[in-house]
């Protein structure tokens, strides 16, 4: 399940000792790279990147700079990242897909997310949210699941891939509700999105950021946010956890991670300042602008975290048959 808001890190005079403050202290001297593992400008990932790239340049005396590299579902951005020198200035921009789904869909990786890597900060999470199409007629979650177990194999639900967001959370809902539903997968959203308009397919597990406009425009029937708190975007759409399906719950996660063996009180430090700007209402507001809700919290609850969605991510793959080799 999606875990509730960790709590903020420790004062870092209460963490660090004296010489690694004083390591700290010189710490950076020169541009901080963050590595995202997707082409520049390509959505929610990159967005929320470079926003909390040039909120931190506003706590640093060197700038952050977002380093693109894209391939194979995010593995070749990854495993740069994880080859680099742990020097406190490479870290990663990983996500649900890369460091929790990868795992479970590839019989290989260039990297391994436990292995390779240590949690910086669990920054936010973007939620998937169910929406169908007008005509199918179900209003509510509970005559959604109800239609889809008297209808067996009719209901079509479109996502962005194997292994996508979409996917899993479409699996999740099927394998909570025992219901027969076919899975349609397309080369991006847009295609996806149309279809849905027009009823070829008659569902979606969208992100909530790439539905958002088709729920206000009232093109689309929103059933459900999976998720346990409600979107200040869609404020009016109630979450599974509300309407007695809390372990219905899937999202694009995201998390600073460093390269395993990066000084610890660089870590702290950068985790400091990470949950500076989600307590401070200006990056909050431009962060939450971009679709995310925010969490923060400790670099420890941060690998706890990791650890149960790489468990959870793998169950879910594992029923549906989903690889990619």
């Amino acid at each position: 399940m999606i875990m509730r808001r960790p709590l903020l890190a420790a004062p870092l005079a209460a963490i660090v000792p004296s010489a690694a403050r004083a390591q700290t202290a010189a710490w950076p001297d020169k541009p901080v790279r963050l590595v995202v593992p997707t082409l520049g400008g390509a959505g929610t990932a990159d967005t929320v990147a470079r926003l909390l790239a040039q909120e931190l340049d506003k706590r640093m005396p060197q700038r952050v700079v977002v380093e693109n590299r894209a391939g194979a579902n995010g593995n070749v951005g990854a495993a740069y990242a994880a080859r680099s020198q742990a020097d406190g200035y490479t870290f990663l921009w990983g996500w649900a897909g890369t460091l929790a789904t990868n795992p479970a869909l590839y019989r290989e990786l260039p990297f391994d997310p436990v292995r390779d890597f240590d949690p910086v900060v669990l920054v936010g999470n973007v939620p998937n949210i169910l929406v169908v199409n007008r005509a199918l007629g179900p209003r509510t979650l509970a005559e959604f699941t109800a239609y889809a177990r008297a209808n067996p194999g009719k209901i079509n639900f479109g996502s962005t891939g194997n292994g996508s967001s979409m996917h899993l959370a479409g699996e999740l809902y099927r394998q909570m509700t025992g219901t027969d539903m076919q899975h349609v997968p397309y080369s991006g959203p847009a295609p996806a999105v149309t279809d849905l308009l027009s009823n070829r397919i008659q569902a979606m597990f969208n992100l909530v950021t790439g539905a958002m406009p088709q729920v206000r425009a009232g093109e689309v029937i929103p059933l459900a946010l999976l998720d346990e708190t409600r979107s200040p975007q869609l404020p009016d759409v109630p979450t599974t956890a509300e309407l007695g399906m809390p372990g219905l719950t899937f999202g694009t996660w995201f998390m600073v991670m460093a390269p395993k063996g990066t000084p610890g009180s660089i870590i702290d430090r950068l985790n400091t300042l990470v949950n500076e700007v989600i307590a401070d209402p200006e990056g909050k507001q431009r962060l939450q602008g971009a679709g995310l809700a925010l969490w923060g919290g400790t670099r420890q609850r941060a690998a706890e975290f990791l650890a149960v969605e790489i468990r959870r991510h793998a169950e879910i793959a594992r029923a549906s048959g989903a690889r990619i080799d």
